[in-house]
């Protein structure tokens, strides 16, 4: 195991990359560049473009895979069957798709030292133990989010039927099985080593971190005298964009506020009705998936970001990738939350927070800051300082270069590195 001192060779199973959206493709996306930019040699076994929308591109179709290079590293992409992703049924079959032919991809990958199971959660995990066992390496299990648990949150699992206690049953058995675990955020810790009762040695938070040279401060004009408000990213049913909808509803006499939401996903048409049905002029919906060059170009384009967390009832233990990429482009964020995301925000003061679903408190918030321009300056200019000092993809990457050397180091067995971890950041 290991390859002396040469580079540090990282396998990455990972169902959603680039171009498809998300936070899980951001996230594999940035560990991936980080560790080629601290000198590793990356190869990553992916599936066919196909989230949100499941129309997979022309050159893949009727393929088992195709080989690419893509900024210095290896993609292999395995085959998925054209679905959408909605509904828990389509999800599993296109999970369960790529467990299989992520395999194909075996005669394609060459030596590795390490894997890393990015996405989808759990389920990544068991082809990711199918290359460790042919390799003769560790694996690492990356929680982008907490799998059943959410999906009881989402009211798409039932806790307590016989589909979650085999979900549950899958969960402790990658925790367990897992030579070191690497979730996103803190407030993930607690489940994992409780409820699973894992040795919280071996977990160590590593965000997920943002191209700061990618997502870059604007200090340009006033948008033509518009106070412009941006979401971008999935329309998930995580997010609650009827608090957004009736806050611009509230705004809707203020002519220079102007809401505009950017994205795709399964409650696309939901909210081109919704937008239909209360009237809105002032709220401007993109359904269209964009590269991260020009969402970037959206964020730098606007006056103020928002992250629009849907309120399950208890406090959100996860972090939304997207709240770095809103530090990055240096604008105040506004974030309808509770929990780690509420927390992460108030603690790098970056932000405004105000509760979930509440659409009133929404609307004061962007008045607030579109009447208070050098305050939101300043909350933009922390946001901004705090992802460039701690959450480049060089740092993250080096983290996680750092958690993969001491495993081989240390013969499968996860250093103190990972409590160091857990106090670097908030």
């Amino acid at each position: 195991m290991g390859n002396g001192g040469s580079k540090l060779r990282v396998l990455v199973i990972a169902q959603l990359f680039p171009p498809d959206m998300g936070g899980g493709a951001t996230r594999a996306y940035n560990v991936v560049r980080g560790l080629v930019l601290n000198g590793c040699r990356v190869t990553v076994v992916t599936a066919f473009p196909h989230y949100p929308s499941g129309d997979i591109p022309r050159e893949y179709r009727w393929r088992p895979l195709r080989v690419e290079w893509f900024g210095g590293f290896k993609v292999v992409r395995t085959f998925v069957p054209p679905l959408a992703s909605k509904g828990l049924v389509r999800r599993l079959v296109l999970f369960l798709s790529f467990m299989v032919s992520s395999l194909f991809a075996v005669p394609f990958v060459g030596g590795v030292d390490v894997v890393w199971a990015a996405n989808p959660n759990i389920l990544a995990f068991m082809p990711a133990l199918v290359y460790g066992f042919v390799k003769r390496c560790p694996v690492v299990l990356n929680v982008d989010d907490l799998w059943p648990e959410d999906l009881y949150s989402f009211g798409m699992l039932k806790e307590g039927s016989l589909f979650s206690r085999i979900a549950e049953f899958l969960a402790r058995f990658a925790y367990r099985r897992a030579w070191a675990i690497t979730p996103i955020s803190p407030g993930y810790v607690g489940v994992i080593s409780g409820k699973y009762r894992v040795d919280a040695s071996k977990i160590c938070v590593v965000r997920a971190g943002v191209d700061v040279d990618r997502f870059r401060l604007n200090s340009g004009g006033r948008n033509g005298g518009k106070f412009r408000v941006l979401y971008s990213g999935a329309f998930s049913v995580a997010y609650d964009f009827d608090q957004v909808l009736l806050a611009a509803k509230n705004l809707e006499e203020s002519e220079e506020i102007e809401f505009i939401l950017q994205g795709g996903g399964e409650l696309a048409d939901y909210l081109k009705a919704k937008v239909e049905e209360l009237r809105l002029k002032n709220v401007k919906v993109i359904n269209r998936i964009v590269s991260r060059d020009e969402v970037a170009k959206l964020l730098s384009g606007t006056d103020a970001l928002i992250l629009p967390l849907r309120d399950f009832g208890t406090p959100y233990l996860g972090i939304s990738s997207k709240l770095y990429e809103y530090q990055a482009a240096g604008k105040p964020i506004i974030c309808c939350a509770e929990g780690e995301s509420a927390r992460y925000v108030e603690e790098t003061k970056s932000g405004i927070v105000v509760k979930p679903g509440d659409h009133e408190a929404l609307a004061k918030a962007v008045l607030y800051l579109r009447e208070n321009r050098e305050l939101a300056e300043e909350l933009g200019r922390n946001g901004r300082r705090y992802v460039e000092d701690k959450l480049s993809i060089e740092k993250i990457g080096l983290q996680m270069m750092e958690i993969f050397r001491a495993l081989l180091m240390r013969g499968r067995t996860v250093p103190p590195i990972s409590h160091r971890c857990l106090e670097s950041v908030p």
